[in-house]
Order: structure tokens, then C-alpha cells, then sequence
């Protein structure tokens, strides 16, 4: 798989190169960075492919040293590379698995609890801490728009923006309903609880994604600055809600410094928001047409966190389980992940043949 997907890199590359030499290219600025943008990146999954393979023939060439002269010093190195290249390899496998048109982009999450009051409100903060740790060790940058605090703790909502090359590609299989089983510590009775709380993760819209947003079916209110306190809570009405009358999608910013800033962040979840629905409803009619059942979507549990009476995260899709319920929570969720991304292009080629 890897090998073919390389050569594909390659093929693109090369046309790509071509593209760019020629001398009409700068004519066109915005297709001109987009050039120069995917050259870049390709560039680099295929610089990186032509390492694993130098590293391999180094290793190899290594192996055969030591066994003609009888050398086992080289055996600790050796395991090292090995154990070092296998995990470039799966890194390049799960990265070949992004094949949709927005993997590559940035992500918009937003975290909704269930029924449960409390309970599915601390859950949702809970999970927002797990992905927050977990862009943090992936490398990924942060923008938090909008976190509403519960009624005496946890959170009602929050808006993030995951940023970073194949954020949206990783995440897109996070999307639907999370839940957890533990004995409540706002129960004095020590009886266990079940919450849910769902997850919607959209791609968020570049700079060239064409929607007409009418300013008349716009409904814009300013608000005073809600959450802990502290230096990025603003004392001025500068938080921004805006409503799109016509689909009654609501979305609001409070976390940017200035009331132009949070209507700019608004405006663009809104912008991603929209295309999203557009492509939902693109995608309920092909579904009717081939006559397909539903998929797994919103409203349905897709993972289990259960911290008594045993300890296991269960991916409900998958069948993934990870004993170390601490550890997934701290966001190590990178093989959950992974086998999500193989899961829905399993699904997805499934689809492709009826």
C-alpha cells in the first residue's frame, strides 16, 4: 500500500514540477500558492519514503557485516533501526489512509453533553482536557473560541480549532458519542453513572471555499465574556454570537481579544459550519440513491470509557480495547486512532462497490 501510494506522490510530483517551471505560472496568484504548496508537501512524503529506504539498505549492509565477521556488537544498533523504521512506517501508513478532500486542514471540534446534568457536564471536561493533551504531544496548535462553564462544574460547550497538517484527517473519526461509566464522585452514595457526551469535529473552511453568506439572514448580538476569569477573559461586551437565520446555526467566540477579533473567529466557523451542512445533505442523497444503510453518525456511541468496576477503553467500531484508561485520557489515542482511519477506509471501499 505504502509503496503505491509513494508512487502515486511521485507521478503528481513530477507534473507538479513541470507545472511550476513553466513561465505563465505567477500569473495566477492563488493557483500559483497552491502549487508551491503541494509541491512542498509532496516533496517531503517522498524525501521522507527515499530516508526509510536509505536507512533499510544501511541497516541491511550493517546485518551483513556482522554476520561475516562474526560481529554481534552490532545487534543492539540494529534493533534500534529496525524498531526506529517500523515506526516510520506505520506513521506513513496512517497518514496514507487520509485520503479525503480535507484531511490535510485544520479541524473545528465542539463537545456537547448529554443528559446528566453535572455528571455529563464534568465528562465533557474531561474530554476536552483529553484533546487538548492530545494535540499538545502531536504537535498540533490550538484555538480555543468558546467554552461555556456548567452549572457548578464541568463544562456546557466548547469550541476549539485543531491546527496542523492532517488534523481534520485524524480527528474526522472521533465525531459522534462518547461515553462513560464511573462510580460518580458527585453521587454520596457511590453509585455508578453512565454519561454521554457528543463530539462534532468539521473541517474548517480555507480561504478559497466559495460561500455566499448573505449579511441580511445574519443575526450578530455581543455579549459580556463568560468562564474562569483571568487575563484572556475580556470585561467588555466583546464576545460575538452569530445566528444564520435561515439554517438557525448558531456559533459563538468569546475567547479572542477584541470583539472584531471573535466575529472574525465566528464568521469562519459559521463559513465551515455551512459547507459541512451543504456536504451532509450532498451525502444523504447519494446514500438514498444506492439505497445504503445509515452509518454510524451523530447520536451514536462510538466509544466506551469505563472506569468501574473495570478499567477499559472500547472502541465500539474497531474493537479496539486499552486497559490504560489513565493513559487514553492524559490523549494517548493515537492507536485508536489509527485503526479508526482503517476502519472507515475499510467502510468507505465497501461502499465503493455497491
Amino acid at each position: 500500500m505504502i509503496t503505491f501510494e509513494v508512487a502515486k506522490s511521485r507521478n503528481e510530483l513530477d507534473k507538479l514540477k513541470r507545472e511550476a517551471a513553466t513561465p505563465d505560472l505567477w500569473n495566477d496568484q492563488e493557483r500559483a500558492r497552491r502549487v508551491m504548496a503541494l509541491l512542498s508537501r509532496l516533496e517531503g512524503e517522498v524525501s521522507r519514503y527515499d530516508g526509510i529506504l536509505s536507512k533499510a539498505a544501511e541497516l541491511e549492509e550493517m546485518n551483513r557485516l556482522g554476520l561475516e565477521e562474526g560481529d554481534p556488537s552490532f545487534e543492539e544498533e540494529i534493533s534500534e533501526g529496525i524498531a526506529s523504521l517500523d515506526g516510520e512506517i506505520r506513521d506513513i501508513e496512517t497518514v496514507s489512509l487520509l485520503q479525503g478532500e480535507f484531511d490535510r486542514g485544520n479541524a473545528i471540534l465542539s463537545l456537547h453533553p448529554g443528559a446528566g446534568g453535572l455528571e455529563s457536564q464534568d465528562w465533557a471536561e474531561m474530554l476536552l482536557r483529553l484533546y487538548l493533551r492530545w494535540a499538545d504531544r502531536s504537535g498540533f496548535e490550538v484555538d480555543l473560541h468558546d467554552i461555556q462553564p456548567g452549572d457548578g462544574g464541568g463544562i456546557k460547550s466548547a469550541t476549539f480549532t485543531v491546527r496542523g497538517r492532517n488534523a481534520f484527517g485524524f480527528l474526522s473519526c472521533e465525531k459522534g458519542v462518547h461515553r462513560l461509566v464511573r462510580i460518580s464522585p458527585f453521587d454520596f452514595s457511590s453509585r455508578r453513572h453512565t454519561s454521554f457526551v457528543s463530539l462534532d469535529v468539521i473541517p474548517e473552511a480555507g480561504e478559497e471555499a466559495d460561500v455566499d453568506i448573505d449579511p441580511k439572514d445574519l443575526r450578530i448580538d455581543t455579549y459580556r465574556s463568560s468562564g474562569a476569569g483571568g487575563q484572556h477573559v475580556n470585561v467588555t461586551d466583546s464576545a460575538v454570537r452569530i445566528t444564520h437565520i435561515p439554517t438557525n446555526i448558531v456559533v459563538q467566540c468569546q475567547n479572542e481579544r477584541s470583539q472584531m477579533s471573535n466575529k472574525t473567529a465566528a464568521m469562519k466557523i459559521l463559513k465551515s459550519r455551512l459547507l459541512e451542512s451543504a456536504r451532509q445533505e450532498k451525502e444523504k442523497e447519494i446514500k438514498a440513491i444506492r439505497s445504503q444503510r445509515k452509518d454510524i453518525g451523530w447520536g451514536s456511541q462510538i466509544r466506551s470509557y469505563v472506569f468501574q468496576p473495570y478499567q477499559m477503553v472500547k472502541d465500539h467500531r474497531t474493537g479496539v480495547e486499552i486497559g490504560n484508561v489513565q493513559a487514553v485520557m492524559d490523549g494517548n489515542i493515537d492507536l485508536l486512532i489509527e485503526e479508526g482511519l482503517r476502519w472507515k477506509r475499510k467502510q468507505e471501499g465497501q461502499r465503493e462497490e455497491v
